[in-house]
């Protein structure tokens, strides 16, 4: 089975269909906590009953000394006639037998608080193990914590569809006016927008989730975002920093070549937003960092040098991906 993915023009669209992935283990693992809260209710009102109620623990006594007493006449039973046939050695084993028995019958309130002593730590682990699983279905493997309990709900949910692609002159008209902003807004914008690669499929699935909830939020809040640049190869990374502009990485060391990077801008009435000196666009950049946070991801506008306000990314994924690649 395979998700079916929709959008209806205007961004992220959740679509009702069913998983093919991490479905049965999750499924199974809902079973096993099913079953240990079922377990852990019903030990725990049979405790309340005898507690509360002095007849019920009368009866339970009267019950329990009653079924001992058959067993114990069961195996007294079995054990005169195994030494009927067998001697010395049977009459042995019936007395071991017997006071095993009564063995059990005296210790049998210790026994029974101690078996419920040991099970209460597993039931405890099952109950609370899936509140603390940050990563579900499609996120399998990606280990960088949520800590939005909405976005967490999202990004367990159903998997969202990237908005459509934007007219190649949205690009155009904001790399023309980028010459005539301040210097605050200009270094804003990322270098050479209208070349950038804005293909969702080239950037990593479950990072790429991740903006997508941050883009649902946000439009939730009044702001549309528009995806500015995603993956970048590393003969454009090895452009970029050599201006000194936009960054700094060198070819292989930005997370933009590894899919885990994008730059988002604001769009309003078809155009990219920049100024930071309005107020409603510098509050939602700031909005869109917080989200970015909340979601697992670093913002680069809490960065120390370059202030890159449009621009998130999966740093920890992003770390391991270098290391791979030998650029850590």
């Amino acid at each position: 089975m395979y998700v079916r993915l929709h959008s209806n023009g205007s961004g992220p669209v959740a679509v009702n269909a069913k998983r093919q992935v991490a479905m049965p283990i999750h499924q199974a693992e809902e079973t096993v906590i099913a079953i240990a809260m079922a377990m852990f209710l019903i030990l725990a009102a049979m405790a309340a009953w005898l507690l509360l109620f002095p007849s019920a623990r009368d009866d339970a006594h009267e019950w329990l000394r009653s079924v001992i007493r058959k067993l114990r006449t069961s195996i007294g039973r079995a054990s005169a006639k195994a030494a009927t046939q067998a001697g010395d050695s049977s009459r042995a084993t019936r007395v071991a037998s017997q006071r095993t028995v009564g063995m059990l019958w005296r210790y049998r309130w210790s026994l029974l608080a101690a078996a419920m002593l040991l099970g209460l730590p597993p039931l405890i682990v099952l109950l609370v193990r899936h509140d603390s699983v940050h990563l579900a279905s499609f996120e399998t493997g990606y280990t960088d914590p949520v800590g939005n309990p909405q976005i967490l709900e999202l990004l367990n949910g159903e998997r969202l569809v990237p908005p459509p692609a934007l007219p190649p002159e949205v690009f155009v008209i904001a790399e023309a006016e980028r010459q005539q902003l301040d210097r605050v807004a200009a270094e804003l914008v990322p270098d050479k927008i209208v070349s950038a690669d804005r293909r969702w499929d080239a950037i990593d699935p479950a990072f790429q989730q991740r903006v997508l909830v941050i883009y649902a939020l946000m439009k939730q809040r009044g702001y549309d975002m528009a995806l500015v640049e995603g993956y970048r190869s590393p003969a454009r990374q090895a452009e970029l920093a050599a201006a000194g502009k936009a960054t700094r990485a060198k070819a292989g060391q930005s997370c933009h070549q590894y899919g885990l990077a994008v730059d988002s801008a604001i769009l309003k009435d078809g155009k990219l937003q920049w100024n930071m000196n309005d107020d409603w666009v510098r509050e939602g950049y700031f909005l869109y960092g917080e989200l970015a946070e909340q979601a697992g991801l670093s913002w680069g506008g809490n960065w120390r040098s370059i202030k890159d306000y449009v621009h998130v990314e999966a740093k920890t994924a992003c770390r391991d991906a270098r290391r791979r690649a030998g650029h850590g």
